[in-house]
């Protein structure tokens, strides 16, 4: 529970900045910013838990281009019962070149970048076509 509690002290201290954006969460993380920032409750959308499929759901928005940045604090010390998922998930983010922070400190760097509030920005995506035209 370590990496969600610092995921909300987080995003409370950076209150003013999300709150011009909708933030997708999984189901537990969006119940706890929810009750945390009731004003950003309109710009919530709460996917289902993790180890309930929540991480893949996550995975599927990515894939469909509905993510822009992936903010996933964990706690090194424990494992949890849904670690394939996030390692599926963060596969995704690598991927389909999602910008990733998985610590306080890189989502400070990721949200004070120019770049993050820049409308024009494109990601650039590797071109997987040899992969999915390969032959068996």
């Amino acid at each position: 529970m370590q990496g969600k509690n610092d995921l909300i002290e987080w995003v409370k201290f950076n209150t003013l900045i999300l709150s011009d954006h909708h933030l997708i969460c999984t189901g537990t993380t969006g119940a706890l910013i929810e009750k945390e920032l009731k004003g950003l409750r309109k710009n919530v959308t709460k996917l289902k838990s993790g180890p309930l499929g929540g991480d893949q759901e996550m995975g599927a928005r990515i894939t469909a281009d509905e993510i822009d940045i992936l903010i996933f604090f964990w706690d090194p010390m424990s494992s949890q019962p849904h670690d394939p998922d996030v390692k599926a998930l963060l596969r995704m983010t690598v991927i389909y070149n999602i910008p990733t922070a998985c610590n306080r400190a890189s989502a400070d760097y990721m949200i004070s970048s120019p770049l993050f509030e820049d409308k024009e920005y494109t990601r650039i995506i590797k071109d997987y076509t040899p992969y999915m035209n390969r032959e068996f």
